[in-house]
C-alpha cells in the first residue's frame, strides 16, 4: 500500500517551480547551510545531477540559512542555487518530525559538541572513524590530477591518496573531504549559521512519486547520518535511474 507524502511537505512545494505534483520529485531537507551534511550531501549530489535529470526527477533542497549563505554554500559545493530554498528556523524540519538533535543540555554549543562525541547522535564516530580509515565500498573522492585546497594550507595533489591505492576511497581521503568543508565553514561561520539555535537540528530525504505518494524516506538519525547506507549515499536512488555513462 502506498504512503501519502506529508501534507506540510506537500504545502511547502505548492508554487515551487518544477516540482508540483504530477512528476517524480527529490527533496532533501537539509539542516543548517554549515552543517556537516548539509555540505557532504550537497557534493554526494551534484555530479549525479544530469542522471536524475533523465529520468525525470526534479530536485529540491530547503536548508536553515539565508541568501547570503546560499551564495557562497552552492559556490563552495556546486549545486544549483536555484534548487536550494531557504528556511529561517527549524519550524518545517519539526512539523516534519525530523530529529531536533541533542536538546538536554542547556544550549546549542554544549549539545552540538556532545553529538560530536556519539551521545544521542549513533554511528557519528563510527563514521568519523570510516573517513580515517579506507573504505573499499565506497569510491575515491579525488582525481589523481586535482589540487586539494585546504584554506590557508599548501595545497595538497591528489596524486598523494594514489601511493595508498586505487579505485576505492582511501585512508584519510573522505577526512581530507571533511576537513576542507569545516574548513571553509568555520571560516564564514555567520555567513552559514546565522543562528546557533538550530546547529542540532537533523535533516532528511523524501522521493515524491508524481501521484504524491512517497518512493522513499529517510529521517537523519545524528551527525553525519544523511543517509543509510553513507559509503554510497546515493544508493537509495538506484532503482529510478539510468545505468551511469
Amino acid at each position: 500500500m502506498s504512503t501519502p507524502a506529508p501534507a506540510v511537505l506537500l504545502q511547502r512545494l505548492q508554487g515551487e517551480p518544477g516540482v508540483a505534483s504530477g512528476r517524480r520529485r527529490l527533496v532533501l531537507l537539509l539542516s543548517q547551510l554549515g552543517d556537516f551534511d548539509s555540505m557532504e550531501y550537497a557534493q554526494a549530489l551534484v555530479p549525479v545531477l544530469p542522471r536524475l535529470e533523465a529520468a525525470g526527477i526534479a530536485v529540491l533542497a530547503i536548508a536553515i540559512g539565508t541568501a547570503e549563505g546560499r551564495q557562497r554554500f552552492c559556490h563552495f559545493t556546486g549545486f544549483p542555487a536555484e534548487r536550494l530554498q531557504l528556511e529561517d528556523n527549524a519550524a518545517l524540519h519539526r512539523s516534519l518530525k525530523l530529529s531536533p538533535g541533542l536538546e538536554s543540555l542547556g544550549g546549542p554549543w554544549p549539545n552540538l559538541l556532545a553529538m560530536c562525541a556519539g551521545i544521542s547522535s549513533p554511528s557519528t564516530l563510527a563514521e568519523v572513524w570510516r573517513g580515517c580509515r579506507g573504505d573499499r565500498a565506497a569510491p575515491a573522492r579525488f582525481r589523481p590530477e586535482e589540487t586539494i585546497q585546504l584554506g590557508a594550507l599548501p595545497p595538497l595533489s591528489g596524486r598523494l591518496f594514489d601511493r595508498l591505492g586505487a579505485g576505492y576511497q582511501r585512508p584519510f581521503e573522505l577526512a581530507t573531504v571533511r576537513l576542507r568543508n569545516m574548513m571553509e565553514v568555520l571560516g564564514h561561520w555567520r555567513t552559514y549559521v546565522p543562528n546557533d539555535a538550530w546547529i542540532t537540528q537533523r535533516g532528511g530525504t523524501f522521493l515524491l512519486d508524481a501521484d504524491d505518494t512517497l518512493l522513499y524516506a529517510w529521517q537523519d538519525r545524528g551527525i553525519l547520518g544523511f543517509s543509510a547506507t553513507m559509503a554510497r549515499p546515493l544508493a537509495f536512488l538506484d532503482p529510478w535511474l539510468p545505468p551511469a555513462g
